[in-house]
């Protein structure tokens, strides 16, 4: 615990000069402004920022994309509160009650009550972050090529649920980024693979391009096709919250936390999840039940605590295992990579300060986002109201410079425009994208691994199945595929039920 706080505290005194100050209160700026605009996702403002970091020193680097992604996961509440809409899905369950709350002129109470469990949500993440990730990390230690193997198919096949209802759309996209990551010279004996002549195809598809036409150019497309929508913004009051608000729901503060914390830590879940379970729970505990839904301080701060504190929480398996938590969190994980830093079991060794200095990261995010949330209220209406298309070219313009700022060669805003032309067509058949890049990212380590175990065996797959971790590895997978199967997975619940209720009879 001590020496947690001791690597904390240095790594915050780091940033504690002019620059980094600066950029964390910027890039949260940025992230807040994005999560507010209904349409923009925390996925796709860390894809854009990604670009525009890319000549940045690695700690900057993600200095700004970490306070990018606290700033939207926040900035989602506030187009919940004020118009109905969710800035971001993880902000649904804060339109329930906030949106009640502006309707009778308590817009800016709410607006002061979601700050406050944002903050407070975000700093409970942040503390499991600092302490769960070493020791996660030193346990993966263990791994050799067999374990790295089954956590890239692990990884691969739980992002069929970081986004969307159908795992098996998930895993189908996961699968095509696999695919894709094999496109160019293989790793041993450079041979062009699914080149088809092409010579630009032998190095590979850049993973910048990808990340970007799959999510910023497939939005560009996405919002331009959808109706403008304008809401009607509300009256309200002071956005400064009252300490006892906030000091009469301590217990929901502390029960919501440790849900998104926990929720962040599953990989594939995220924090929409997080925000409605730590939502369900408050309402269950609650003895002001009949408020829920109609202008609940203790809901809405439940909602906002919970997905708030799911971003360290989402962290926590891509430091240590490189297994994302959300869809966010993957693509920060495909930006960690870019910058030369590799998440993973063996962070710990090559990196051991980088935890406490994301952690540091989301301290000086917390401390943006309380500022803005308390101050930019009045200018964030005009934000608000400002409309999307107009948005949309400048969005553009930035997918376009940053793919042809990687390498300075047309070929990749080609692909950028292929890849973004591509994801738009996917999402109209609701595939998401995030398992995409994950499989891109992901594909690397699978066949490199791979290959590496068969070469150690001459050619014996027995040593993936009977080594204890790569066992239970190969359990994890076989159980998230069997799980969704609707047919085993109601036979199980019938079954649990069952048991469950003749125990009950039997008591």
């Amino acid at each position: 615990m001590l020496d947690g706080l001791a690597g904390f505290a240095s790594a915050l005194a780091g940033f504690l000069k002019p620059l980094p100050i600066f950029i964390a209160l910027v890039s949260s700026l940025v992230g807040f402004v994005v999560g507010a605009l209904p349409g923009l996702t925390a996925t796709m403002a860390i894809a854009l920022m990604t670009t525009l970091t890319l000549s940045m020193p690695s700690e900057l680097a993600l200095l700004v994309l970490v306070c990018t992604y606290v700033g939207a996961i926040y900035g989602g509440s506030r187009s919940a509160i004020l118009l109905n809409i969710p800035g971001t899905p993880a902000s649904a369950a804060s339109c329930l009650d906030g949106y009640a709350l502006a309707q009778q002129g308590r817009a800016g109470h709410a607006m002061g009550i979601a700050t406050s469990g944002s903050v407070l949500g975000t700093w409970i993440g942040m503390f499991f972050l600092a302490l769960f990730t070493p020791v996660l990390g030193e346990m993966a230690l263990k791994f050799q090529a067999y374990e790295f193997f089954w956590l890239a198919v692990f990884g691969v096949v739980i992002s069929g649920n970081l986004t969307g209802n159908d795992p098996l759309k998930g895993w189908m996209a996961g699968f095509v980024g696999l695919f894709v990551a094999t496109i160019g010279q293989d790793g041993l004996f450079a041979h062009d693979r699914f080149t088809f002549g092409i010579f630009d195809l032998s190095g590979g598809i850049s993973l910048v391009p990808a990340l970007v036409g799959a999510f910023g150019f497939a939005e560009v497309l996405t919002v331009m096709q959808e109706p403008v929508r304008k809401g009607i913004i509300n009256a309200f009051d002071s956005v400064i919250p009252r300490v006892r608000d906030v000091t009469q729901y301590w217990r929901t503060v502390i029960r919501s936390g440790l849900i998104g914390t926990g929720i962040g830590i599953v990989p594939g879940v995220g924090e929409d999840v997080a925000a409605w379970s730590s939502y369900a729970a408050a309402k269950r505990a609650s003895k002001e039940r009949e408020k829920f839904g109609k202008g609940s301080v203790e809901g809405l701060m439940a909602a906002e605590t919970g997905d708030n504190a799911c971003v360290p929480g989402a962290m926590i398996p891509v430091l240590a295992l490189a297994v994302p938590g959300s869809a966010p969190a993957a693509v920060l994980m495909a930006a960690m990579l870019i910058h030369g830093i590799n998440p993973g079991p063996l962070i710990m060794v090559e990196n051991p300060t980088f935890v406490y200095q994301v952690v540091a990261m989301m301290f000086l995010a917390s401390v943006g986002i309380l500022i803005y949330g308390l101050t930019l209220t009045r200018p964030l209406i005009s934000i608000l109201q400002f409309p999307k298309l107009l948005i949309m070219p400048v969005v553009f313009v930035l997918c376009v410079v940053g793919s042809y700022a990687l390498a300075q060669r047309m070929f990749d805003v080609y692909v950028m425009l292929a890849f973004g032309v591509i994801g738009f067509f996917l999402r109209k058949q609701n595939f998401p994208m995030a398992p995409l890049v994950l499989g891109i990212v992901l594909g690397d380590l699978l066949e490199k691994n791979l290959r590496r175990g068969l070469v150690l065996h001459d050619g014996d797959l027995t040593p993936f199945f009977t080594r204890p971790i790569s066992f239970v590895m190969f359990l994890l997978v076989a159980a998230t595929v069997l799980s969704n199967v609707p047919f085993i997975y109601n036979g199980v619940a019938r079954a649990w039920r069952g048991l469950t209720g003749g125990l009950k009879r039997s008591a």
